[in-house]
């Protein structure tokens, strides 16, 4: 397992601070020169080394994130020319429309080992270079926005603020333009034994805790295409156990993904791993369990799981025979518990998201009729969080003018969730007293390969 006393960095990057020469070593350098001896030379070199270890340094980061569960470097985004803070929309850093490509995987099973050669899927991939492109670029405006946020998840910071300002950071990195580009879904926060759709309503004044165990779930799209990731973070040595189990869970459901692979047999590949971990917390041994009603999911355009035929990827071993296809985007995602395993809805919530192809429902109320039509104009099928709607500009900057704020809207909402129009997705718990973690990726199944979108030095 990862010690995460000792922050794991990418490979061919200095281990330790670059020490500059002091003024004593710049003199001996002199003197050493004046006499023309062998170790002047010596002394260059290694200077020259020093630079070089500097400017990679410098290229690819420098600041190490103080919470667990994460790696890398924090402002690893100036690598690829970004600002610190990053401000500049990605789309600019790379005005060819070309972003970076994920990490490329084989597709799991013996069946899918023709694919990286086949001339005939390269063509049908060549079909598909604009949506592969809206993916990639969705990506990395994710994983520059995560970077951003880990910076600033540190004990005592208000949750609101925090999915304010990363939020705010996701417009400004994507170039927000209405439904074309935006934010995915609303950030998640959920702490400790809240496994899922938590973030916190217009004055919720949660205050991240050194005790806490926080899930980061953030979504980004371009042209309706969802990247959807999240990670774990903590500050305390005694949740890294917990950690490491979701990460490696999530590990193996994403080697075990590809083409004609079997939705329930993927499920019982990330049980075995999760479940092989055990935690020890204020003195007590728990085994790590998995979450076995939350799932990973299917993404369609517009649609975070996946639509009318969108598929659930279990987490635990199941008989489901469903095959993943060729073209299919997914998100894999895992949650240990050191709980019972099971998760009920829990608390206020907060996320919502207008049902796909409802028929025609008469509304009565005047303030449900107009909120529908705010809803459909400003989010159409994403997910979207009250915090939003209490926004001057209602939630989109680009599509509403200021003004649009929604004011008196509960008992709209409402209606329009007891019309099945809108659903309500509640954060859902475990028991009280319990811990959880969870790790998630991206993927989609090209013809010749499975590439992890979302995939970054810090998971």
């Amino acid at each position: 397992m990862v010690n995460w006393d000792e922050q794991e960095l990418p490979k061919g990057l200095p281990q330790g601070p670059v020490m500059l020469p002091d003024a004593k070593h710049v003199a001996n350098v002199r003197d050493e020169a004046a006499a023309g001896g062998e170790d002047c030379s010596k002394s260059k070199s290694k200077k020259k080394k020093r630079k070089k270890r500097a400017a990679a340094k410098a290229s690819s980061g420098s600041k190490l994130p103080l919470c667990r569960g994460v790696s890398g470097y924090l402002d690893s985004y100036v690598s690829v020319g970004q600002s610190d803070p990053p401000s500049i929309p990605v789309a600019q850093l790379f005005p060819s429309g070309k972003f970076p490509v994920g990490e490329i995987a084989d597709h799991a099973g013996d069946w899918n080992t023709f694919r990286r050669t086949s001339e005939e899927k390269r063509a049908l991939e060549r079909e598909h270079q604009e949506q592969y492109e809206s993916l990639r670029h969705a990506a990395e405006v994710h994983r520059q926005v995560r970077k951003f946020a880990q910076g600033l998840i540190v004990p005592g910071v208000k949750l609101f603020d925090m999915c304010t300002q990363l939020e705010n950071k996701t417009r400004e990195l994507v170039g927000e333009a209405g439904l074309q580009r935006g934010i995915g879904f609303p950030t998640g926060c959920s702490l400790n034994h809240v496994a899922a759709h938590y973030t916190p309503n217009s004055g919720d004044n949660t205050v991240l805790s050194y005790g806490d165990v926080m899930k980061v779930d953030i979504g980004v799209h371009v042209n309706g295409h969802i990247v959807d990731s999240a990670f774990t973070v903590a500050f305390d040595s005694q949740f890294d156990s917990l950690l490491e189990a979701a990460k490696r869970a999530t590990e193996a459901g994403i080697a075990s993904a590809g083409i004609d692979a079997r939705l329930g047999e993927i499920g019982g590949d990330i049980q075995e791993v999760m479940e092989s971990y055990e935690v020890t917390i204020e003195g007590k041994t728990y085994p790590v369990k998995c979450v076995r009603n939350l799932c990973g999911h299917s993404i369609a355009p517009y649609s975070i799981h996946g639509g009318k035929n969108g598929k659930s990827v279990p987490i635990v071993k199941t008989n489901d025979d469903t095959k993943m296809e060729e073209g299919e985007v997914f998100a894999i995602e895992t949650f240990a518990t050191t709980g019972r395993g099971y998760v009920v809805d829990h608390g206020e919530c907060s996320h919502y998201s207008k049902v796909l192809d409802v028929p025609y429902v008469p509304l009565r109320l005047p303030r449900a009729k107009k909120l529908l039509n705010h809803i459909t104009r400003t989010f159409g099928t994403l997910p979207w969080c009250r915090r939003w709607l209490d926004r001057e500009d209602g939630g989109s900057a680009t599509i509403n003018p200021k003004g649009a704020k929604q004011e008196r809207y509960l008992v709209a909402l409402q209606n329009l969730v007891n019309m099945g129009i809108v659903m309500a997705h509640p954060p859902v718990a475990d028991i009280k007293g319990s811990y959880t973690a969870q790790f998630e990726h991206s993927f989609i199944l090209r013809p010749t390969c499975k590439e992890i979108l979302s995939r970054g030095d810090d998971y």
